[in-house]
């Protein structure tokens, strides 16, 4: 298995645990394969992405007749297997007796934030309750709040398919952040489309203000949020906020996609002040978007 580079580092127990059910886990971008490889001799010290994994992990699909890649995010496909979650939340609501006025989900490459919002959307399009959807990002790989909408390689080595989405490029190379799992340079383009639509909005947060919900969110609930979601939960108590100070009380659901007990590190770091609030490169940002592929009548 592929792990990115920056993650391999900064979450340790994910790797062990992995090891332990007898996975074998690669820091990437690696000397394994072609795509690692010409990424390391551009920067030895290259922290990784989401698409320099995906490269790594479809060259070896392509090059073993014994080895499938399962595609586990981003495409339209994956993002409707997911809606299994929002389904689920409708039922819970009606038991609840309450339907939701806000949903909050954290974005990536789309599928979580997607499987939890588009059940709601949909019966929203077939005439149903409106609902406010907000997609939570790291500042730091904000793909939907500055990325730009146009056809983008799924990897950097330019081996998948072209797909119409909010992206930074294919080359864009995040700062080194706990989300890992949000850490992809583009978005999904079902979740690009609603975007464009205007029937989702987005929102980018920095990684000190989402560990601090997360604390708060752990000393209220008693359950500690993966670093990814936590940015769920800085949206949903954002949006709480701003109702307080309207006047409003609001239904707000948010999606808990996973605990941090493997991620405790990060925890520490930043009870001791040592989590930075990293930043995109501009000018990085701006080179990656002018590698666009040009594609006539976009």
């Amino acid at each position: 298995m592929f792990q990115v580079r920056v993650s391999y580092d900064q979450k340790p127990y994910r790797r062990a645990l992995m090891e332990t059910y007898g996975g074998t886990c690669v820091a990437s971008p690696s000397t394994e394969t072609n795509a690692g490889r010409q990424i390391l001799a551009a920067d030895p010290n290259s922290n990784g992405s989401l698409g320099i994994a995906i490269s790594e992990a479809v060259e070896v699909a392509a090059t073993n007749p014994d080895t499938k890649y399962a595609l586990g995010s981003v495409l339209n496909h994956v993002l409707l297997h997911q809606t299994v979650i929002g389904i689920e939340a409708i039922e819970q609501m009606e038991q609840a007796g309450a339907a939701p006025d806000i949903i909050v989900g954290c974005t990536g490459g789309g599928s979580n934030f997607a499987g939890l919002t588009f059940p709601f959307i949909g019966q929203q399009l077939r005439g149903g309750k409106k609902v406010r959807v907000i997609a939570a990002e790291p500042a730091a790989c904000p793909s939907l709040t500055r990325g730009k909408y146009a056809y983008d390689f799924g990897d950097t080595s330019h081996m998948t398919p072209l797909v119409k989405m909010h992206t930074l490029g294919s080359t864009f190379m995040p700062p080194g952040f706990h989300a890992g799992g949000l850490r992809y340079h583009g978005m999904a383009p079902l979740v690009s489309h609603l975007k464009e639509l205007g029937l989702i909005e987005a929102e980018a947060h920095t990684q000190n203000s989402c560990f601090e919900a997360g604390i708060l969110f752990a000393r209220t609930e008693g359950i500690v949020p993966a670093p990814e979601a936590t940015h769920a939960v800085r949206g949903a108590i954002n949006a709480a906020l701003e109702a307080k100070k309207n006047g409003t009380s609001p239904v707000i659901l948010f999606g808990l996609c996973g605990h941090g007990h493997f991620d405790m590190q990060a925890y520490m770091d930043f009870m001791a002040g040592k989590l930075e609030d990293r930043m995109y490169d501009q000018s990085a940002l701006d080179a990656s978007l002018a590698q666009l592929p040009a594609i006539a009548a976009e």
